[in-house]
C-alpha cells in the first residue's frame, strides 16, 4: 500500500447554515418559519426550508411543480442576491470574531472552515485534570474573563462512532483536542443563533474534507466530531475508514461526476447509468493504487499527480490549509443568464442593469465608511481591470433536444477611474460605463450584428489593489493619487489581446476561454448551464442533481421547453 501521511496535529471546524436562503427570510420575517417556504430564481425552486421538505419540496424543481404538491407553498423571489450576500458577510465577520488569527475560510455563502488548532492546543494545555466537570474555555488568552464553562468530560453534540464513554484524562491526546473543539463549536453555533437568528450544522475533525462530511451526519442545527482512531492498527480499525465506506464516491468532496463515471466504468466493468459504488468499492478493488488510479483518471487535461490525490481522498487525507479571510475581495462580478439574448439593444440594456449593480457592489464592499475624516468614505482597494464575459448558446442539434457550452468568451480592459466618483449618480455611472467601456468590449467579442444568441452575462472588476491603512495585507500605497493621470498611470495595466477569432476557439488568437472562479467573495451562483432536457437554466453545480429529477420523472409528462 502506498505510504499515506496523515497530519492529525490540527483541528478544524466546519460550519453549514441550515437552508440558508430560506433562513434569511425567515429572519427578516419570523412568522415564514411554520410555513412551507420556497426560494424562487427564475423558474425553479433553489431551496426551501424544512416545513417545504416535509409537504415534499425539494431543490430544483420547476415552480408549477412545487405549487401542484404544495399548494399553499408561499414562495419568495431570491434572484438578487444582495440580502444573501449580506447575511453571509454579517455571519462571516461574527465567526471571525471568535477565531485567532482570523483562519476562517468562506465558501460560498452557506459554508465556512475554521482553523481553530491555536486555541484548541491552548486550552487543552490549561485544563485542571482534577476537575475536569467545571472547565473554563479562554477565548482571549490576554483577558482569563472572556470564555465559558463546559464539561471536559463529555462531548458537545454527537460524535462518531456513537459513544456515551468520557474522554481520555489525557489533554494533549487527539481525543481530548477534538472534545475541547466540540464546545468551542457548540458555543459559536450558540451565538449565530441567538445574536443573529440562524442555525448551523457543524463537523469537528482534523482536515476539511473529513470535518465537512462529518458534519452531514446530523442535519439540521447539529454537529458531529469524528473520533479516533484515525490510523488502523493491530488492534483497533480506523474510524476515517468506517466512516467514508458507506459514502457513495460521488459524495466526497474533490471527487465529481467525470470522476466517478470514469471510476465506475473501471470497477462495474460496463457502463455504469444508475449505478453506484462506495469508497470501499473503490479503495479495496483489487491491485488500487494511486499508479492504478493515474491510469484511470489521468490523461489530456488532467490534475497532475491526480492518481495520487485520489488514492488520499479515499483514505481521509486532506492536507489542504484554511486560507486565511480577506478584508477586500479579489473580484467583485456580476452576472445573470437569459433564456434568449440576441439583439444588441437588449444586450446593451442587461449590461446597464448589471453595471448598475457592480457599481453598487464596488461601493458596498470596497468603501470603508469608519473614517471619520472622509465623510463619503475611503477607498479600502481600487480594481484595476474590468472584464466581460458571455456565453454564446450553441445552434440546436438535429435532435429535439437543445445543445448547450458551459464555456465563456472573456475580454478584459483597464477600469475606467470615474467609476470611482462618488458625487456622481450610479444609474449615470452605469449607463456611461457600459457607452465607454462595456459594449465596445462586447462588439469586439461579437463582431456580427446578429446570428448569435446569449445564455449569459458577466461583468466584474479584477486585479484589487489595497489602499494605504490599517489591514494587515494593504499595499502601503495611497492608489488615488494613482488615477489622476489615466493616460500614464494606466498604460501600464492595459491588457493586451487579440481580436477575437471564433474558427477554432482553441487558437492563441481567440478570446479567453474561462470559468466562474470563486475565491469565497465572489459569491454569485451562476446559472450556467440550459437543461438539455427541458431547457431549464441550471446552476453549474445542480446540473447532475437536475439529471437525476429527469431520470426520476420519467414516466410523468414531459416538461414544456422555456422559448
Amino acid at each position: 500500500m502506498a505510504a499515506l501521511v496523515r497530519n492529525d496535529d490540527r483541528i478544524i471546524l466546519h460550519l453549514d447554515y441550515d437552508c440558508f436562503y430560506a433562513s434569511v427570510f425567515e429572519v427578516e420575517q419570523p412568522a415564514l418559519r411554520s410555513l412551507p417556504l420556497a426560494v424562487q430564481q427564475k423558474h425553479i425552486v433553489v431551496t426551501c426550508n424544512y416545513e417545504a421538505r416535509r409537504r415534499g419540496l425539494h431543490k430544483l424543481q420547476l415552480i408549477k411543480d412545487a405549487k401542484r404538491i404544495c399548494p399553499d407553498v408561499v414562495i419568495v423571489l431570491g434572484e438578487d442576491l444582495t440580502k444573501f450576500r449580506n447575511a453571509s458577510k454579517e455571519l462571516y465577520l461574527l465567526v471571525r470574531s471568535f477565531v485567532w488569527g482570523g483562519r476562517v475560510e468562506k465558501l460560498g455563502f452557506d459554508e465556512l472552515f475554521l482553523d481553530v488548532t491555536e486555541m484548541i492546543d491552548y486550552n487543552a494545555g490549561v485544563l485542571n485534570r482534577n476537575d475536569l466537570t467545571n472547565s473554563y474555555f479562554h477565548l482571549d488568552r490576554n483577558d482569563p474573563t472572556v470564555g465559558f464553562s463546559y464539561d471536559a468530560t463529555r462531548f458537545q453534540g454527537s460524535t462518531f462512532p456513537a459513544t456515551e464513554a468520557a474522554a481520555q484524562n489525557d489533554s494533549s491526546s487527539l481525543e481530548m483536542r477534538l472534545l475541547v473543539a466540540s464546545h468551542l463549536q457548540g458555543h459559536i453555533r450558540s451565538k449565530i443563533e441567538h445574536q443573529i437568528g440562524f442555525t448551523a450544522t457543524g463537523g469537528i475533525s482534523t482536515s476539511k474534507l473529513l470535518a465537512k462530511l462529518v458534519g452531514n451526519v446530523h442535519k439540521p442545527n447539529g454537529q458531529t466530531t469524528l473520533l479516533p482512531p484515525y490510523t488502523a492498527t493491530e488492534n483497533n480499525t480506523s474510524n476515517v475508514f468506517q466512516f467514508l465506506d458507506d459514502h457513495e464516491i460521488r459524495k466526497i468532496p474533490g471527487i465529481g461526476s467525470r470522476i466517478a463515471e470514469k471510476l465506475k466504468s473501471h470497477i462495474i466493468g460496463k457502463e455504469s447509468v444508475g449505478e453506484k459504488i462506495t469508497v470501499k468499492d473503490v479503495r479495496q478493488f483489487s491491485g488500487m493504487s494511486p499508479s492504478l488510479l493515474e491510469r484511470i483518471l489521468g490523461g489530456p487535461g488532467s490534475v497532475k499527480g491526480i492518481g495520487m490525490r485520489m488514492w488520499n481522498i479515499l483514505h481521509g487525507v486532506d492536507s489542504s490549509e484554511v486560507l486565511e479571510g480577506r478584508d477586500v475581495p479579489t473580484q467583485i462580478s456580476i452576472e445573470d443568464s437569459y433564456g434568449r439574448l440576441d439583439t444588441l439593444e437588449s444586450v446593451r440594456r442587461e449590461l446597464v442593469v448589471l453595471s448598475r449593480s457592480l457599481i453598487r457592489r464596488v461601493r458596498t464592499d470596497l468603501l470603508d465608511m469608519s473614517d471619520d475624516t472622509a465623510p463619503q468614505g475611503r477607498w479600502r482597494a481600487h480594481p484595476r481591470t474590468l472584464r466581460l464575459s458571455t456565453r454564446p448558446r450553441l445552434p440546436a442539434d438535429l435532435g429535439t433536444r437543445r445543445a448547450y457550452s458551459s464555456n465563456r468568451i472573456s475580454r478584459s480592459a483597464p477600469l475606467p477611474p470615474f467609476i470611482f466618483n462618488l458625487d456622481e449618480n450610479i444609474d449615470a455611472l452605469a449607463v456611461r460605463l457600459v457607452r465607454e467601456s462595456v459594449f465596445p468590449m462586447f462588439r469586439k467579442l461579437h463582431p456580427e450584428k446578429a446570428g448569435w444568441n446569449l445564455s449569459l452575462l458577466n461583468v466584474a472588476v479584477t486585479n484589487m489593489v489595497e489602499t494605504a491603512g490599517d489591514q494587515k495585507r494593504s499595499s502601503g500605497r495611497d492608489i488615488g493619487k494613482m488615477f489622476q493621470q489615466q493616460e500614464t498611470v494606466l498604460k501600464d495595466w492595459t491588457v493586451q489581446e487579440p481580436e477575437p477569432s471564433f474558427a477554432n476557439p482553441q487558437l492563441p488568437d481567440s478570446p479567453e476561454i474561462e470559468s466562474q472562479s470563486d475565491d469565497g467573495w465572489d459569491d454569485d451562483e451562476p446559472w450556467s448551464v440550459d437543461c438539455p432536457i427541458c431547457g431549464v437554466s441550471i446552476p453549474h453545480f445542480a446540473q447532475l442533481a437536475h439529471q437525476i429529477y429527469h431520470g426520476d420523472h420519467e414516466s410523468q409528462p414531459s416538461i414544456i421547453r422555456q422559448p
